[in-house]
């Protein structure tokens, strides 16, 4: 049994198939079966051999390669999103509720409409679903979703120039948390700090554990990082910019042999005589 990586086009996940008798390519649509039916998804990892354990986790399967016939329906399906998402924000702004409007999402089997929106405070959406069920014709989901998930949705450029990570490769979103940018000694400005949903960056999470762990094993202030004290250098090289260390002073080698004329001789000391003791004492 072969496994397989699959993006799914809404919500922007990626998720494992089982793939039997199917021979996909990279960056190659698909038609899968989720939990929610039919969808349509583009293959990020071909497929590979997976363990029975491992095909046992794996629920959902690979249908079929897309077809002609899928790609004229994704085409409708996105014409029908688009005609939604104007009649549902017109139904809003008439029953005058606060959220706001994300995205809409029609099931590839146009067995049900979907609405995701964010608001900050509970939103009583009774009566906007009847409306919206009774001109849209479908079954009618309203989903209530996290800033995170509106960025993921709608997908951008963060502030190191690439694609939001949430948008490309994330799965699931894990907490974010201050300490984490202070462990890294990171500026501690949120305008620094924060993406495009407002909220912490999910990169500060990449290498927390490595800081974390480097922490642990430094050593405490005035302690060596070895058990060896370190060598000491008796003549340290000099700053680039310092002034330059004193040099030791250099004594002059003493001449060998007679002095030459004009030269200052040395003088010799002098003797004394010790006298004798005089005669007759005894």
């Amino acid at each position: 049994m072969d496994i397989i990586r699959v993006r799914l086009r809404k919500p922007r996940r990626v998720l494992s198939f089982l793939c039997e008798g199917l021979t996909i390519g990279r960056d190659e649509p698909c038609i899968v079966n989720t939990e929610n039916g039919l969808e349509w998804g583009v293959c990020v990892l071909p497929p590979e051999p997976c363990g029975a354990d491992e095909a046992r986790r794996v629920k959902m399967r690979v249908v079929r390669r897309a077809t002609d016939a899928d790609r004229q329906t994704l085409q409708d399906i996105e014409e029908e999103e688009a005609k939604a998402q104007k009649v549902c924000q017109r139904r809003i702004e008439k029953h005058g509720l606060d959220m706001k409007l994300v995205e809409s999402e029609y099931a590839f089997d146009k067995s049900r409409m979907t609405f995701h929106f964010i608001a900050e405070n509970r939103v009583d959406f009774r009566e906007l679903v009847r409306d919206l069920a009774h001109e849209l014709r479908h079954r009618i989901e309203l989903r209530h979703i996290q800033v995170r998930d509106q960025a993921k949705m709608t997908g951008g450029l963060g502030t190191c120039g690439r694609q939001l990570c949430c948008a490309s490769f994330l799965d699931d979103f894990k907490p974010i948390s201050m300490r984490m940018a202070k462990s890294q000694n990171l500026s501690l400005n949120p305008a620094k700090i924060s993406g495009q949903c407002g909220r912490l960056l999910c990169c500060l999470g990449y290498e927390n554990d490595q800081y974390e762990k480097c922490r642990r094993q430094k050593p405490e202030g005035g302690q060596a990082p070895c058990a060896e004290a370190p060598c000491r250098r008796e003549n340290p090289a000099p700053a680039e910019d310092g002034p330059e260390p004193p040099q030791p002073a250099v004594q002059a080698p003493v001449p060998q042999g007679r002095p030459e004329e004009g030269d200052a001789q040395p003088k010799r000391k002098r003797k004394k005589k010790r006298r004798g003791k005089k005669g007759g004492e005894s």
